[in-house]
């Protein structure tokens, strides 16, 4: 599945191409709770058709219903309605701002005391937008600002992903290239965890140099290539947007390619196994090709957030949930008190209450 924004931007542009009108939406600031994070986007085109979003859908109904012909069509007949009252203005971009008192957070659907404000901006030029999508179908990061007095558009290419910067004068915003997933090993909980990756708008790629595992591989949208995944990861150039994630259980296959990645800027690099394989993979590692504790902090393992999984759809959810964690910026602890959550599972229900950090009180 592509990505949400490279999505947005696709299809505003296409509606822009057409000549048809329509407006962009960008979540500007936002202030205590909110739906959807500072930067979100989303496209309204004149017809009401709608891409992305910029809360749980009670402000996308609302800019339908000030800004598109399709409200005015549908209204009552006991509603004097006309396209010329619900339509995209022309102009300079403009600002509005939903949730500031506790009545239109409860109309708008935000959580209490939630406000967010949004830029719109009216017709975007098609040229521009196809400039964009280029760039970010090129691997490239870029910074879009947007003048607020006449919504000129300026694209510069960046060097590291930013947030939203929000002045007097301009809106910058940072587009940059989709997230990576490659996968090492083609094997059933790749399959889940690809699926699950596209969904989370990641392109993915899967490694696996044995003919009977890549025969074998179902599911559509995935990049799937034999080379021996040392050599495959070099290629791959892992970056900031990145993971690599080894799952064949093969030390021939899975170590050389955690270390030629551990070399990179991947936010995230991890192999599955118990702790006791993952421990024994380490010591491969320091062992036999030089690597020292330090060298080996990144290196994930076991992978996945415990929550009691045990086939391969639930441990592609727990793995594909610290993926997002890390990409995130969300702090973990490694081993996530798996030791603690265990013991409690294994006392009878109801008979918990005495445990203190997972283990019985004396």
């Amino acid at each position: 599945m592509e990505n949400l924004d490279v999505m947005v931007l696709r299809t505003l542009h296409g509606w822009r191409a057409a000549g048809r009108r329509a407006l962009l939406a960008t979540v500007v600031r936002t202030w205590g709770s909110s739906p959807r994070p500072v930067g979100s986007i989303m496209a309204l085109c004149e017809d009401g058709a709608v891409v992305g979003s910029v809360s749980g859908g009670c402000i996308e109904d609302d800019l339908i219903d000030r800004h598109t012909r399709a409200y005015a069509q549908s209204a009552p007949p006991d509603v004097a309605r006309t396209d010329a009252d619900h339509r995209i203005p022309s102009g300079p971009p403009t600002f509005v701002k939903y949730g500031v008192s506790a009545d239109e957070a409860h109309r708008f659907g935000l959580p209490c005391g939630g406000t967010l404000e949004l830029l719109l901006e009216y017709d975007p030029d098609p040229v521009s937008l196809a400039e964009l999508i280029a760039a970010l179908e090129a691997g490239r990061l870029v910074q879009r600002s947007v003048r607020l007095a006449d919504g000129v558009v300026t694209l510069s290419l960046a060097t590291t992903p930013g947030d939203l910067v929000a002045d007097s004068v301009q809106i910058t915003n940072c587009f940059g290239p989709e997230y990576r997933m490659l996968l090492i090993g083609a094997g059933q909980l790749a399959e889940y965890l690809a699926t699950m990756a596209q969904f989370s708008g990641f392109a993915v790629t899967v490694c696996d140099p044995r003919d009977e595992y890549r025969a074998a591989w179902g599911v559509p949208g995935v990049t799937v290539v034999n080379d021996m995944p040392d050599d495959v990861v070099r290629a791959f150039k892992p970056d900031r947007r990145t993971c690599v994630v080894a799952l064949t259980h093969d030390p021939k296959l899975d170590d050389l390619a955690l270390l030629e990645a551990l070399s990179t800027d991947a936010f995230y690099v991890g192999g599955i196994g118990s702790r006791r394989n993952n421990q024994a993979r380490r010591a491969r590692m320091i062992e036999h090709f030089d690597q020292t504790e330090e060298d080996l902090l990144r290196l994930r393992g076991p992978i996945g957030i415990y929550i009691g999984s045990k086939t391969p759809p639930e441990i592609a959810v727990s793995v594909m949930a610290e993926v997002l964690a890390v990409k995130n910026g969300v702090t973990l602890p490694r081993d996530m008190e798996v030791a603690q959550a265990k013991n409690v599972r294994e006392w009878p229900q109801g008979e918990t209450d005495g445990l203190v950090c997972g283990v019985r009180a004396a």
